[in-house]
């Protein structure tokens, strides 16, 4: 197997398709430098790397506190002399309906979906622009493209990721760095260990979407290797999410329709 030696960042390392996207990379032999705010989940995730012919450290790091994303850029710097990936994966799940969300879910909800990515990006842009080149993949949702009722602060966190993603491709790529970012739809991982919401209704339902995957992480990391390896911008590892997103793209009243149904369906369910 050809060893590419890459050098990747993955926020939300350890543990899910954070773990997943480093074993990936480390398949391919890359150096990683792995980051999260579980110390635990990040020493058996780097064990992984190891075993599956890869490198690394690790660092805790919380990426709702821009001081802690600038020491990983600099630990990159000193360590790797370098990045070549990074990969702003960290990211909770939450859920509910508007009027039950409260400011604090908002808040709590932003700062990390989105702000997170944000401050990632801003952290080691000027180390990618100082070397003239890199990749940064940002873990999107196929809740950016299409706003299933009862999670609005996580589809406007993750449509903001998607904005923000956007944004850079256009400014970025004239100047030797790609951008990409990816909308998976629900996939088994344990998103739901980070759930936050006003009622159980709403994360019960996920946890049946996420049980329902007829795909892994581990399937999703492998997509996301090869997509952005092949230089595409969105990627839908899903294909019922491909499926969805061409109807939205040409007729866009359809997936409204179906969304004022499903919530009229969620809302005769719970009562409301």
């Amino acid at each position: 197997m050809h060893k590419t030696g890459l050098r990747v960042v993955v926020t939300g390392a350890g543990s899910g398709l954070g773990r997943e996207l480093a074993l990936r990379y480390a398949q391919e032999g890359a150096r990683l430098a792995l980051a999260d705010i579980q110390e635990e989940g990040l020493g058996e995730t780097l064990r992984l790397v190891e075993a599956a012919g890869g490198s690394g450290f690790t660092r805790r790091c919380d990426v709702r506190d821009y001081s802690q994303l600038a020491a990983l850029a600099q630990s990159c710097e000193e360590t790797m002399h370098g990045v070549d990936v990074l990969i702003n994966n960290a990211g909770v799940a939450s859920g509910g309906w508007f009027e039950d969300l409260s400011l604090e879910d908002w808040d709590w909800q932003i700062s990390i979906n989105l702000m997170g990515v944000v401050k990632g990006c801003k952290a080691f842009m000027p180390l990618l622009l100082s070397q003239e080149g890199g990749r940064i993949i940002n873990i999107a949702s196929m809740a950016a493209l299409m706003q299933a009722p009862g999670m609005s602060n996580y589809n406007v966190a993750k449509a903001g990721v998607l904005a923000l993603s956007e944004s850079l491709l256009c400014e970025l790529q004239p100047k030797g760095v790609q951008v990409h970012v990816v909308c998976p739809s629900f996939f088994q991982t344990n998103l739901l260990n980070s759930y936050r919401g006003p009622d159980n209704a709403s994360k019960e339902d996920i946890a049946k979407l996420l049980e329902g995957s007829p795909i892994s992480a581990a399937d999703i990391a492998d997509t996301i290797y090869r997509e952005s390896q092949a230089g595409h911008f969105m990627i839908l590892p899903h294909d019922k999410g491909r499926e969805a997103w061409a109807i939205k793209q040409a007729n866009p009243q359809v997936i409204y329709d179906e969304m004022t149904h499903l919530a009229v369906k969620k809302l005769a369910t719970a009562g409301r």
